[in-house]
């Protein structure tokens, strides 16, 4: 009998197998995909020789999770890459602000009335980032606050709406690029915690920055399979479980799914029935013979361009999606340009690039024309550069990654308390009714994001019940 089994090789599913094989008990992955990844893959989906980023391909979570800095995963082939500029938010009139990793640049670049509002923001938190960010990913239940002070601190100024945060600045340039760094993940600008959203995402960058993985996101899963190899661990690729029984004995059950499957696959009737999901994203591929041709110099730079004309554009955009249930006409777009700092995702003179924008859960319409226009804004000539192009909606999403139900790449809504306390109000949500069933995705603390901390917080629950 195993010890563990663990079901899903995403991120957070091989984050857990580490966690307990590194501490001498025998575990076995399984997956229903050929290959090992779930959000951190790297595919040619375009043409040969095109590398992209089906989901994740900038990391900021990545390079500052508690959990991926202890494990030595240098040493089995993840290397990280920074760009020039973390991120930079681009204005229809050529210029940009910039999220560096200098606080001061960041600074500069919001204008001299909101230069001293960002940095009395930022200061209080930066120095004691590691600590913070350790409590921040963890729970009362699975580690007691190092900083209970900053913690708290951090609540009071991230727990409120972005908007009243954001209300701070004088300046559009500011309240834009924060706008945007909240709509990261998918909810209303005005919602519980938002602000604390954006303070993650700029403190991250401040830290250690908005790298890409070298070669592509795939690295990271290929080397947490190598290190749990290492570690006496195994994985099964191209095994799709349909209910417990289909897995080998074990003391404990591990799943990396969404609350939804982890439910049908192991009985638990209508547990989390009440979980709700989000909206989903469109995503376009593109291979592209040349650089992006943006309009503002300091996004030709950047890992990481966010697009959205001001802070009111952004708002409406996601209002669109999560109340009134319609695609926008003006989405805000996420995208990411690895070639800026890694020349080994493309041939010589090409690049790869990706782009999503939000929709309603299960869209199943055609976004590519909002997209590109969005970017012939910011890229006059953009679609000139385009070579080949993947588009993947809500559908096409669920298909490859079952845990993006509707195409929630996020695993859950990620409004109101659920941003919190996922998948259900309880101090224990890596646990189920079932005791030797436990939930490690990203349905549950601290959220989404290839950062395995939620693997790694799922592990603590298991091993204390392994070892009693």
């Amino acid at each position: 009998m195993l010890d563990a089994v663990v079901v899903g090789a995403g991120p957070n599913g091989l984050t857990a197998a580490v966690e307990l094989a590194r501490r001498g008990f025998s575990v076995a992955v399984f997956e229903a995909q050929d290959t090992v990844g779930g959000g951190a893959r790297t595919e040619e989906l375009t043409l040969p020789g095109f590398r992209h980023d089906p989901c994740s391909a900038a990391h900021p979570l990545g390079i500052n999770s508690p959990s991926f800095r202890a494990l030595p995963l240098e040493r089995h082939g993840l290397t990280w890459l920074h760009p020039e500029l973390p991120m930079a938010h681009p204005f229809p009139d050529g210029s940009a602000s910039v999220l560096a990793r200098s606080v001061a640049e960041t600074a500069a670049s919001f204008g001299p009335r909101d230069a001293g509002v960002y940095r009395r923001l930022i200061a209080p938190f930066l120095t004691r980032w590691d600590t913070l960010a350790r409590d921040f990913m963890s729970l009362p239940s699975t580690a007691l606050p190092r900083d209970p002070v900053t913690l708290a601190r951090f609540g009071l100024a991230g727990l409120p709406p972005s908007t009243w945060l954001t209300r701070r600045f004088h300046d559009e340039r500011a309240k834009t690029l924060f706008a945007g760094l909240v709509a990261h993940v998918m909810a209303p600008l005005n919602g519980f915690a938002t602000g604390a959203v954006g303070l993650v995402f700029a403190l991250a960058a401040h830290a250690r920055g908005w790298p890409v993985a070298q070669g592509g996101s795939q690295s990271i899963s290929d080397a947490l399979t190598s290190y749990l190899t290492e570690c006496g661990g195994t994985v099964h690729t191209g095994f799709e479980v349909k209910r417990l029984d289909d897995l080998p004995p074990a003391r404990a059950y591990v799943f990396d799914t969404s609350p939804t499957a982890l439910a049908r696959i192991a009985g638990l009737g209508s547990f989390y029935d009440r979980y709700r999901y989000g909206p989903g994203v469109f995503k376009v591929d593109y291979a592209l013979d040349g650089p992006v041709p943006w309009t503002a110099p300091e996004a030709r730079i950047a890992g990481t361009v966010q697009i959205g004309g001001d802070a009111a554009e952004i708002g409406t955009a996601l209002r669109a999606v999560a109340r009134e249930g319609r695609a926008p006409d003006r989405p805000f777009l996420i995208t990411v340009q690895p070639g800026v700092v890694d020349p080994t995702r493309a041939p010589d003179g090409k690049q790869v690039f990706w782009a999503y924008g939000h929709v309603p859960n299960g869209y199943t319409g055609d976004l590519t024309d909002a997209i590109e226009r969005q970017l012939e804004r910011f890229a006059p000539g953009f679609r000139d550069r385009v070579l080949a192009r993947a588009t993947a909606g809500p559908p096409e999403l669920a298909a490859r990654n079952a845990n993006y139900v509707g195409g929630d790449i996020a695993s859950g809504a990620t409004s109101g308390l659920q941003l919190l306390l996922r998948p259900k109000l309880t101090l224990a949500p890596y646990r189920t009714p079932h005791p030797a069933v436990f939930l490690c995705s990203s349905a549950t603390p601290p959220g989404p994001g290839v950062h395995g901390m939620s693997g790694h917080n799922a592990a603590k629950a298991v091993w204390r019940r392994l070892r009693a």
